[in-house]
Order: structure tokens, then sequence, then C-alpha cells
């Protein structure tokens, strides 16, 4: 098999064994980014770059040094992660020349493992779409499809491991930010728990701030469950300003065998209906469970969905307004307070929730504490709940659409377009780890997959429940 088609984890064993060295793969990488520009995905190369580490790496392992994670792996870059002395735009025209003088925390982690960055992937301006495309690189489009979206904001982390572009991708969820365009493009994904991977150096927050959205998550997207462990286990730690007083200890996996799982199903919900082929993946994905010894409850629920979503909804607007222009945020006030008191349209509740009072986001965060005591007694009887990932597959692509028109088509029925992430919102208020897997295919061949959410802070169980359903699921 072409080495570029394994997963990251064959590939550092490949490189362990001596069967490629470190230059050699990176070549390998580089020449296939080349010759694949219909991807699009890979929108800033660090070839000189990439093929200096990849020659330190080969002489570590020639010396005997070989005890980094990551020694000589290839790896990309979400494009809103600031890389030293490589460009970094988040999409955006006003950063087209932007330059780090520093490492985001979680690259200068992937360095420090011994990786071998190739470049930067691409992303929506300033990550703020469900697909990926923007004025400076134009649109990353499914790899299985080129009508269909990627997916977004770490579209192009996506389609880059997807087409056998990068082993293993880094990239960041608010969102669903990397779960969605994992789910469209058919690769693995890991939203961390959030606080546990330092996400200093991550752009939608104007370069040079030190803080960001506290519902930001980063992760990576890569080829197997395995895959995930192996970035987990370089990415989690506490910041520089913290690992003087703690260290991260993840706790091991909730249970051994698949059959001592329990496991929740969350198949599909009136506030946001699936397609007839994602109900019946979850269908079958409940029965195989059930067939193979695991406690499945398809009944109880941790919280409310339309609930949950909207105050997901207001805490994700009022945050947004951190990196507006004092004039752009004045306008929204304006806005806001002209509102009648009876307009409850999505705009009116967007400007409400952007401009809202320091107190108003006390007790929005109070209730988010809450909902937060409502998933952890959930989680005492249940060790991971599964959900979809979005209410159908990969949906076309409409990069020439204003937003205000775009919608997604759901067995016919006309809905709302940013309902592609509703599922996948559940995680993102109450911090918990979330993982989306390929489970299957459409009849149209597009990749089909699965949510798993876990307990705060059990990522790994999250991942060793990916591993093992995944195995049940090829039986």
């Amino acid at each position: 098999m072409d080495l570029t088609h394994r997963s990251a984890s064959e590939q550092l064993h490949a490189l362990g064994r001596g069967e490629v060295s470190s230059c050699e793969l990176t070549i390998a990488h580089l020449d296939r980014i080349a010759r694949h520009p219909e991807y699009n995905a890979v929108v800033t190369l660090d070839h000189d770059g990439a093929l200096t580490a990849a020659a330190a790496a080969d002489e570590q392992r020639a010396d005997g040094r070989a005890d980094r994670a990551l020694l000589g792996l290839p790896v990309t870059v979400k494009d809103s992660l600031e890389t030293e002395g490589l460009r970094t735009t988040c999409g955006a025209v006003e950063l087209a020349e932007h330059i780090p003088s520093r490492d985001a925390d979680a690259v200068a982690r992937l360095r420090a493992a011994g990786a071998v960055i190739l470049g930067k992937t691409n992303t929506p301006a300033m990550c703020q779409d469900v697909q990926t495309s923007n004025p400076l690189f134009g649109t990353t489009p499914n790899p299985h499809d080129p009508q269909r979206t990627s997916g977004g904001s770490s579209g192009g982390a996506a389609a880059a491991v997807a087409a056998h572009l990068s082993p293993l991708g880094i990239g960041s969820d608010l969102a669903g930010s990397l779960r969605l365009p994992g789910h469209y493009c058919g690769v693995y994904s890991l939203r961390t728990s959030c606080g546990i991977v330092p996400s200093r150096g991550h752009i939608p927050r104007p370069p040079g701030w030190l803080s960001t959205s506290d519902m930001l998550a980063l992760g990576p997207l890569a080829r197997s469950a395995a895959d995930l462990e192996l970035a987990l286990g370089v990415l989690a730690g506490p910041s520089s300003d913290d690992s003087a007083a703690w260290r991260l200890e993840l706790p091991a996996p909730r249970r051994g065998r698949l059959h001592e799982y329990r496991v929740g199903v969350w198949a599909d919900d009136p506030y946001c209906r699936v397609d007839a082929e994602t109900l019946a993946l979850l269908q079958h994905v409940s029965k195989t469970l059930h067939d193979n010894g695991a406690h499945v409850d398809d009944t109880a629920r941790p919280v409310s969905m339309a609930d949950s979503d909207r105050l997901f909804q207001a805490l994700m607007y009022a945050g947004s307004s951190a990196s507006a222009s004092p004039e752009a945020f004045a306008t929204d006030a304006t806005a806001a307070a002209d509102l009648s008191p009876d307009d409850r349209s999505p705009y009116a509740s967007y400007l409400r929730a952007r401009t809202m009072r320091h107190r108003d986001w006390l007790l929005a965060n109070e209730e988010r504490q809450r909902l937060r005591t409502q998933w952890a007694t959930y989680f005492g009887d249940i060790d991971i709940l599964i959900t979809p990932a979005a209410p159908t597959a990969a949906v076309p692509d409409e990069t020439g659409v204003p937003i205000s028109e775009r919608y997604i088509t759901v067995d016919g029925e006309r809905r709302g377009y940013w309902e592609q992430t509703t599922w996948l919102n559940l995680a993102g208020p109450v911090h918990l780890p979330a993982a989306t897997i390929p489970a299957g295919r459409t009849a149209d061949g597009l990749p089909l997959g699965l949510q798993l959410i876990g307990p705060h802070l059990a990522d790994r169980t999250v991942i060793h429940l990916a591993d093992l359903l995944t195995r049940a699921l090829r039986h």
C-alpha cells in the first residue's frame, strides 16, 4: 500500500522499522499535494521547512534518539492556528500577509513531539461558516464528491486527511468545526474536553490575543481511533502558565470490552429530524451494540435539545462579540436597542445575545452549569452517548449563494442551513469531549458518520469505544 494512504500510527511504525525515512515520507506527501490541486486543502506549504524538519528527525533516529511521539511524521495544521514564520490567514483578506512570530501552543507541542509540519489547511474566513471557502484560497470540495461541501470550519484539515495529503490534521471546534468536516469527509475527529489543550494562538480572536472562546476546543482529524489517541497524548496538558502546579492525567477508558459498556443512543429528535439513511444507521448501530452484549438505552435523554441549543447559540453569539470592531459592535448595540420586545425572529435573538449585558451572561453561564450537572447525572448510568453527527451526509456546496439564502434538504424537506450542526452543538456549551467516526455510506456512496459524546475528561473512553464500535461494525 502507498504509505500516504496508511494511518498516522502505521506511518510511524514504518519509520520506526526503517521501512522509510522521514525525508522520503515527507516528499511523498508533498508530491501528492502538488499532484492533486483539485482538493485545494493545503493552502500554504512549508516545503523547505518540512524537509529540514524531516532531515533532523532522520538524524535523531540514526543517533538512537527516537523517543518523541510523532518523530518524523508529516502533519498539517488548520490555518487558524498561528505558526512561527509561516503565513497564518484564517482565510481572511486582512490577514493575507500575517506571519506570526510565535507558534500557537498546540503547534509548539506538535513540533516538540517531532512532527513535520507540511503546511496550513483551508478554512472559511475567520472560521465563520460550516463549509470551507474564502476570498484568498477559494473552495475546498469534498474529496468524495466535488459538488458536495467538505464542511467547516476545519474543512481543509478533514479533506487533507481523507485525500491522503496528510495522515494527521490539527483543527479547532466550537460549533462542530472538527466534527462536521470529519463526518462529511469520512474521517475520525475528536473535540477534546474544553481546557485540556491550550488554545492560545487561535484566530479569529485577533493575532496577539491571549484568550479565546470559552467553548472552543482543539483536536485532531485522522484515519483511525488509534490516531486520535496518539494525537491526544501529544496535545493534552496544562498550559505553560499552569504547568508549574499541576499535571494532566486523563482517566483510562471506563470499560475494557464492548459488552461491558453502557451506551445511550439518541437516534432522532423532533427539534432536528435526521434523514432516513441516518436513522437507519443509528438503528443498525444500536442493534450491533446489543448483539455484542453492550447495555443499550435508547430512551433516556440527558437534556432537552431545544433548551441546550438555545443556550449554546446565546453563549456563542455573546462570545463572538469580543473580536468585533468597535464600530460594528456599536451598530449591533443600536440595532438591538431598537428591537420590538415582541420580535422573536432569529436575527433579533442574535442581536440580543451578541449585545447582552454582563449580568445576563452570568445568568446564562449559571444555566450552563446546571446543564453540565444534568449531563453528569446522565453519565452516572451511561458511559457514552451516541447520536447522529448531522441530519444528513455531506450537503451540496453553496459557495456562490449568500448565507442568508442557503438551506439543506432532509428527505425532501427544506431546512435551515445552520441545522447541520445542531446535533454537534450538544457538547459545546457543557465542555464535553465528542468524536465523530465513519460508520457507513449512503446509497450515493457518501460517508455517513456517528457522534460519540462522553463525560467531561473522559476523552480516552470516547476514543476507546470509537475503536471497539468501528471493529464491531466491520464484522
